[in-house]
């Protein structure tokens, strides 16, 4: 089995902010599992993590391939991206926003990281 591939490497950010543009080479069109891990939070802010895809690295269309849903807290999230429904997805890339819960003034802070493994068997055919 593959290491995980790093969409985000572990990082701590303290504003909104987009990842690199990463090339799938032998991901392409297959079943895929985004994990999230926030293991650094200030207390009373949100993060928001969506994933993009694009055929050419340029054009990153309207809409993400897939979001998770605002997190506040430390843990791993994980979700299932089906590229088999896109297959001219060649690159992927991440869109992050943080928000605070209050309007005073916060400095914005979190450590995480998001990676990106092919899900293979049982699984696979489950989702087909």
């Amino acid at each position: 089995m593959l290491p995980p591939r790093y969409l985000v490497p572990r990082s701590v950010q303290r504003c909104d902010g987009v990842g690199p543009a990463v090339s799938l080479e032998s991901l392409r069109g297959k079943l895929l599992a985004v994990t999230l891990g926030i293991d650094q939070v200030v207390e009373h802010e949100g993060l928001e993590v969506a994933v993009w895809g694009s055929e050419d690295g340029i054009d990153w269309g309207r809409r993400p391939l897939v979001v998770f849903p605002q997190k506040s807290y430390c843990g791993m999230y994980a979700t299932i991206l089906n590229l088999a429904r896109n297959p001219a997805v060649r690159f992927l890339r991440v869109r992050w926003t943080m928000n605070p819960w209050s309007k005073r003034p916060v400095d914005l802070l979190f450590g995480f990281h998001v990676s990106l493994d092919e899900v293979h068997s049982e699984a696979s055919a489950a989702v087909a």
